[in-house]
């Protein structure tokens, strides 16, 4: 049978289609060309149903009939009374449904608020611009190092035991950071039809992963302690082959999972026996001390694979990550980034050793900034939007926000204003979350007064 996209689907990759000067009909049916001839729009596809797309697009129902009709015309789109509209030609389709889109160069005077993605740290500033040392060592070498530098390895090995993880470097792999890192984990354990249990929400990275690994996603709510453990039981009974998750600060809800629950977590895993991938990219950024919990002790090595990065803490480009996980899952993990990635730059890494050794430092630095920039948010958020809601965060770089409406249509009207946005449904794996957004905290208060202000006028 044709995919059906959902209008949520159809927003996220439209992106900012209205264009100024530009009738709605033509601008639509501009963008959903582009889509087509990129093949994101694949033969055979079905649309969703013209109603659907207008509330999703913030249009009336008329714009969208008057740009598929315009291009069912020119021979691109086709209607069946009771099966919808399909696309007639197109290239085979790239398999992603727009969740990283955001994750593209913004236009003049567009204010990007769709990714949480935090600046270079002031440690990372200072370590970045003093330049590479100790490169001469490596020069003699070829300069592959697929699983990573040693010394690198090291360093995280020692980090993440300090952390109360023990680790030893074997069991470390370094990558082209988290999504990378990601991508593999679930590589080495996904098969094309696959059923994968994972969060909703969840990291759209994640979700983006699996869905280029042709993955079968069921979700699992989440709640202000953790996943709701009767429904985890259930999926669990079905065998999936991974569970795909974050016990620690949750992204995007900024919230930890309690510690009974997450033990509860570890031991139906193990129960049924089930490998789980946990994303520990935000376990630095918690608002109190230390760093958050995870589910490593609630889960043997040989079952646990965990991701972590660099990015939040110092500089997402930086580009580095890691795995962490039995030696064994290692080694077949390792040989899969062999076939396409043979290594990570040795000046990168060399450079990752040299911040990992103020990881202390950076972790407060980053506390200090996320608290103020989390007090400076919540008050703008009041007094723009006073009827939003959201739970407290525990840690993380974002707000996940109840609006109370349709966030694609917000989502919209906010595109014709110059704001990008990140509406739930890019977090949710069955594209739910329809009211939900994530509103990152890294913006000086003016900026995001601006901003907010922008969507406020065009409501």
């Amino acid at each position: 049978m044709p995919a059906k996209m959902d209008a949520a689907e159809l927003s996220r990759m439209l992106g900012d289609w209205a264009q100024p000067g530009r009738l709605l009909p033509e601008a639509l049916a501009a963008g959903l060309l582009e889509l087509i001839d990129a093949g994101f729009a694949p033969a055979g596809s079905v649309l969703p149903a013209q109603r659907d797309c207008a509330a999703a697009l913030g249009v009336s129902r008329g714009t969208v009939g008057a740009a598929f009709a315009d291009l069912e015309a020119r021979g691109y789109l086709a209607s069946t009374v009771g099966s919808g509209t399909r696309v007639r030609s197109g290239r085979a389709a790239p398999a992603t449904d727009g969740r990283l889109f955001s994750f593209t160069h913004s236009a003049p005077g567009v204010i990007d608020l769709s990714t949480g993605a935090l600046p270079a740290s002031e440690v990372a500033r200072q370590v970045l611009t003093a330049g590479v040392s100790g490169l001469d060592a490596y020069l003699d070498t070829d300069g592959y190092f697929p699983a990573g530098l040693p010394v690198l390895r090291q360093a995280i090995a020692d980090r993440l035991t300090r952390d109360g993880v023990r680790t030893v470097p074997q069991q470390v792999l370094v990558t082209n950071g988290a999504q990378q890192a990601t991508y593999l984990a679930l590589r080495a354990l996904v098969s094309p039809g696959d059923l994968a249990i994972v969060e909703d929400p969840t990291y759209r990275g994640g979700l983006e992963a699996l869905r280029l690994l042709g993955a079968r996603v069921q979700g699992v709510p989440v709640g202000p302690g953790g996943m709701d453990l009767n429904l985890l039981g259930h999926a669990l009974d079905r065998r999936p082959a991974v569970l795909y998750c974050q016990t620690g600060i949750h992204n995007p809800t900024g919230t930890t999972t309690d510690h009974d629950h997450r033990a509860e977590i570890g031991a139906r895993a193990v129960e049924a026996e089930v490998p789980v991938i946990e994303d520990c990219c935000s376990y630095d950024l918690t608002r109190g001390g230390g760093v958050a919990r995870t589910l490593a002790g609630h889960v043997d090595d040989d079952l646990l694979v965990m991701i972590g990065s660099l990015s939040k803490l110092f500089w997402g480009g930086l580009r580095v990550g890691w795995i962490r996980a039995g030696r064994s899952r290692i080694r077949g993990i390792l040989e899969l980034r062999k076939a396409e990635d043979l290594a990570t730059s040795v000046m990168s890494q060399l450079l990752a050793t040299r911040l990992l050794g103020r990881a202390e430092e950076a972790r407060k630095e980053r506390r200090r900034m996320l608290a103020s920039r989390l007090s400076s948010t919540v008050r703008v958020v009041r007094e723009v939007f006073p009827g939003w809601r959201w739970e407290s965060v525990r840690g993380g770089t974002g707000l996940w926000i109840d609006s109370g409406g349709d966030v694609l249509a917000l989502a919209e009207a906010a595109k014709r204003a110059k704001v990008r946005l990140a509406p739930g449904p890019s977090f949710s794996p069955h594209d739910g979350q329809r009211t939900m957004l994530r509103l990152p905290l890294w913006h000086e208060p003016d900026v995001l007064e601006e901003a907010l202000g922008r969507i406020s006028a065009h409501e």
